[in-house]
């Protein structure tokens, strides 16, 4: 089972912001967006670019830096191509302004 494990002080990552933080040794991009903080696995599944390195293009979307596939931070599932697959994504919680994932 999965248990929570501190990512980042949540005032370090901005509203808007995506970072690649790891947790337990498992690289995360993290995602903070409309004042809520998004855990997705930052390997694209078209190419295995580093979804942290990505920008918000919109409310709750991240485009991969490396061939604009562009994904929802909540669910995971691409919104486009070239990507066809959903990334994984990991529960979020804030305790005393640390963000923590809940990760293996």
């Amino acid at each position: 089972m999965a248990e929570f494990v501190d990512a980042i002080p949540a005032d370090e990552l901005a509203d808007g912001q995506a970072a690649v933080v790891e947790v337990n040794g498992v690289e995360i991009a993290l995602v903070h967006t409309g004042g809520k903080f998004y855990a997705l696995q930052n390997e694209c599944t078209h190419a295995a670019n580093p979804i942290g390195e990505g920008d918000l293009v919109g409310e709750g979307i991240i485009e991969c830096p490396g061939h604009a596939a562009n994904f929802n931070v909540e669910t995971g599932e691409p919104v486009s191509g070239p990507a066809d697959e959903p990334l994984e994504t990991y529960e979020v919680e804030v305790v005393d302004g640390v963000v923590r994932v809940a990760i293996d």
